[in-house]
């Protein structure tokens, strides 16, 4: 696929006021979930949000790890998604930005935001007056996140490389859900001038 200077600031443009409005909305709605909450329900909280950040970095990994070729056989013995999961691994390093890069990164931040709300709330409860006390409480949940985080996303790498087909596969079905049931269309599936349409022209014209 040729670089096009033109299309890569487009998408640069789109995906950072994408990832402005997505850290928003996910601050907001963190706010107002975690608002009221005691520290254990902010923690199940928090634990979530690592949990998405570690599956969207799957994804982005299994997209990229993906070949183009076994989609195409399932897409000619009309297997669901699979014209879709071409459409994904072509559009790899796109899906990988938005799963890897804002989403994966808009989960790290908002969690560590809750893991500030968590630890305030624990320490409320405990009623600890001590200051060595608190840091000792803030610095060990702040690692405990980071390294479920760490860990999770590791796991999550290898299970990504080995099982990069399936899990493509899979987003592929989700896309196919959207636009068969719902008309929801996110990739265009726009063929190039290569492609089958312009064989045809050509055959028109001899």
């Amino acid at each position: 696929m040729k670089f096009s200077l033109r299309h890569a600031i487009k998408w640069t443009v789109f995906i950072s006021i994408l990832t402005f409005v997505l850290a928003i909305l996910f601050s907001v709605a963190s706010n107002t979930i975690l608002n009221g909450l005691n520290w254990a329900l902010g923690m199940l909280v928090v634990l979530f949000l690592v949990m998405i950040g570690i599956l969207f970095d799957i994804i982005g990994i299994a997209t990229t790890a993906a070949d183009e070729k076994p989609f195409h056989a399932m897409a000619s013995e009309r297997v669901r998604g699979a014209k879709q999961a071409i459409y994904i691994v072509r559009n790899a390093d796109r899906v990988s930005n938005f799963c890897n890069d804002v989403i994966g990164d808009i989960s790290g931040i908002v969690s560590g935001t809750a893991v500030t709300f968590v630890v305030f709330e624990l320490i409320s409860s405990m009623q600890v007056s001590n200051n060595m006390a608190s840091t000792i409480v803030n610095v060990v949940f702040a690692g405990l996140v980071s390294a479920m985080t760490v860990g999770g996303k590791a796991l999550g790498k290898s299970l990504a490389i080995s099982q990069a087909t399936r899990i493509v596969l899979m987003m592929g079905k989700f896309f196919y859900f959207l636009e068969s049931r719902l008309h929801i269309r996110v990739f265009s599936g726009k063929k190039s001038k290569s492609g089958k349409r312009g064989k045809k022209h050509a055959a028109r014209t001899n």
